[in-house]
This record gives structure tokens, sequence and C-alpha cells, in this order.
């Protein structure tokens, strides 16, 4: 795959918008609503799945090599053993799904179709993440039900909100990028 200056500025733009949407944080437990996953969907419908992808492989490759833009202002490799850092790692998924499944027909029904699918992609990348963190390496022994609690259905209302802002400003802006 050969890149073109425009395709690493917008790459390296939504590495940046996710970073941003990093700081925009409410800390309510082991993990904090945030932005983040708005622009991880804007980054799959704007950019496609692989350049997408890569936008979301770059921003966890600065926050790993120690530049705070995590949430709560942290990076570095010590990131790993946090409880969130599975949701981290499922937006490479996520904006690929997202960039992926609308690429034939971009109607607002695909581009909602593609945000749920991405959603649910990010609960289940993230979730058995923060099991074994929180359980295996912390030793906290969390029963699945409060997992879920804490780490899927207070997000839930959220993440609504956030991937159908996503789906109709994906769908107004597809030809502009």
């Amino acid at each position: 795959m050969k890149l073109k200056s425009s395709d690493i500025t917008k790459t390296a733009l939504f590495s940046a918008l996710t970073a941003i949407g990093a700081f925009i944080s409410i800390p309510i437990g082991p993990v904090p609503i945030t932005l983040q996953s708005l622009f991880v969907l804007l980054s799959g419908f704007l950019l496609g799945p692989y350049l997408g992808a890569l936008s979301q492989v770059v921003y966890l490759i600065l926050g790993l090599v120690g530049l705070p833009i995590f949430a709560s202002m942290t990076g570095g490799i010590q990131t790993v053993f946090k409880p969130s850092f599975g949701f981290l790692l499922s937006f490479v998924a996520a904006s690929f799904i997202a960039g992926y499944f609308p690429q034939k027909k971009k109607t607002l029904a695909s581009f909602i179709k593609a945000s749920i699918i991405s959603s649910i992609t990010m609960y289940l990348i993230g979730l058995p993440y923060m099991a074994f963190i929180l359980n295996s390496y912390l030793g906290k022994g969390l029963s699945l039900t409060y997992i879920l609690k804490i780490g899927c259905l207070m997000f839930i209302p959220g993440d609504i909100l956030k991937l159908f802002i996503a789906s109709v400003l994906g769908n107004k802006l597809k030809d502009k990028v």
C-alpha cells in the first residue's frame, strides 16, 4: 500500500483527534467516558478501513512510547496493565470495520450498521481484557455481571449517542474527504 502525503496527513489528523477525544474524559470507574469512540468511527468512515485502522495504530504507538495521550493524560508501556487498555486495542479493529462495511453502499443506514458492529467489537475486545486485568492481574475476583456493569452497561447510552453522531457526520462528509 503506497501512501500519498495527503493520506499521511489525514491519518495523523485522526490520530490527533482520537487523542483529543481522550482529553475530554469523565472518570467514572476503571474505564472513563471519552469521545475517543466517536473519532474511531469517523476515522474508518472518512479514511476507509486501512487508513482508519492505521490512524489508530499510530495513536496506540504514540501513547505506548510515552506520550500522555490516553485518557486521564496517561501514556507509556505500563498502560497495558490498565483495565481500559483492551478498549484502546479495539480501536484498530473498530476503525477498520467502520470503514469496511459502508464502502459499497454509503447511506445513513450503512453507517449506522457499521457503527453498531464497530461498537460491539470494542466491547468484545475491551471487556475480556478488562476482566483479565481486574481479576487475574489485580486479583479482584469480580463477577461477570459486575464487569458488564462497570465496563459496558453504563456506557451504552453515551455510545448510542456517539454512534448516531458519527453516522450522521460520516454520511454528510463521505464525499468531502
